[in-house]
């Protein structure tokens, strides 16, 4: 089932959804809490034994019960279990000059796949890196992505009540791929490994943050042994995540440079009938012959299908957070000529 769930003040939430799985269609998204699975509920469950509820055999039917903020009662949502590939690196261009990247979880392969992505992308001058409802993964990864846009200083610390769990992670020169503007897209289901990087890169002001605050999800979990077989063991938080800035992820998540809303860009209003007082006259004469059917209606030429590989104007108009994205950044690009 393609989400992601966590416990967030006690309360089963969903940290997001992944794009493309039947759980996404259906409508689940960020921050949702569940409140049943099936008819059980889901208070004073532990989080694996919601897990477990959750997992089945592909193609069987499953129910979550979600409130939702700005819902006035819960919602009702079926789910078909299924097996679900994640391909973790996706790219796209936008127009001649950006490249736009999405990452939807921070597996190992992650660094070298935008490695390789942006070491053949030639004529690139500007990159929009998506990090929406990309609910975390490796700390390594997450490092090494930060260290492809930032030369030196810290990433990210990780510190603890026990000196011995502190750790600190920097930049290196050697491994800088690219300093070319760079807009990070982010929501509220962005999470961990992404709060790492999109905040090490705000720290750093190299990158411009678009969308909305995200999870807030930056402590260190072991899980440790407390039975002689470890066939039983505890959770336990050991250290919190630290930024650059020396601020902590953990419950306050990173608040975004620009904040966009999702849904739909807003567009100009149709300018068909926009006129000067000097055309008045003609041009209502030629509006009363379309009235009277004189001109001939001209069928639209419907587009072509378009190319997976290629985010259009069209495509961009659908995004709000993404259209937002790109404007600033074709601004970075002038400014940075």
């Amino acid at each position: 089932m393609g989400i992601t769930v966590g416990m967030r003040d006690g309360a089963l939430t969903v940290i997001s959804p992944i794009d493309g799985t039947p759980a996404y269609e259906a409508g689940v998204k960020s921050e949702d809490i569940i409140l049943k699975i099936d008819d059980k509920s889901t208070l004073n469950m532990t989080l694996d034994e919601a897990v477990g509820l959750m997992r089945g055999k592909p193609k069987t039917p499953i129910s979550l019960t979600v409130v939702r903020k700005l819902e006035s009662k819960p919602i009702t949502i079926e789910i078909i279990r299924d097996i679900i590939k994640i391909e973790s690196v996706k790219s796209k261009t936008i127009g001649k000059d950006i490249l736009y990247l999405r990452v939807t979880s921070f597996d190992k392969n992650v660094t070298d796949s935008l490695t390789e992505i942006i070491k053949k992308s030639k004529d690139t001058k500007g990159i929009v890196l998506d990090l929406r409802n990309n609910p975390g993964g490796l700390l390594t990864q997450a490092i090494g992505v930060v260290d492809l846009f930032v030369d030196k200083g810290i990433i990210v610390s990780q510190k603890g009540r026990d000196s011995e769990n502190e750790e600190v992670f920097n930049a290196s020169y050697s491994n800088t791929l690219s300093r070319m503007p760079l807009v990070v897209l982010v929501n509220g289901g962005s999470a961990s490994a992404s709060e790492i990087v999109s905040g090490a890169l705000q720290d750093h002001k190299r990158a411009i943050l678009v969308g909305q605050k995200t999870f807030g999800k930056g402590s260190v979990q072991v899980v440790l042994p407390i039975t002689s077989d470890k066939s039983e063991g505890i959770k336990l938080t050991i250290a919190k995540y630290y930024l650059p800035s020396g601020r902590t992820i953990q419950a306050t998540g990173i608040s975004p440079d620009i904040i966009s809303y999702p849904g739909a860009a807003v567009q100009a209003p149709d300018m068909d009938f926009a006129i000067k007082e000097a055309d008045l006259k003609k041009h209502l004469e030629s509006e009363l012959e379309k009235v009277d059917g004189k001109v001939k209606k001209v069928e639209k030429v419907k587009d072509k299908k378009g190319d997976d590989k290629v985010i259009t104007e069209a495509d961009a108009l659908k995004d709000n957070q993404l259209k937002t994205g790109i404007d600033i950044l074709k601004s970075l690009i002038i400014t940075n000529k």
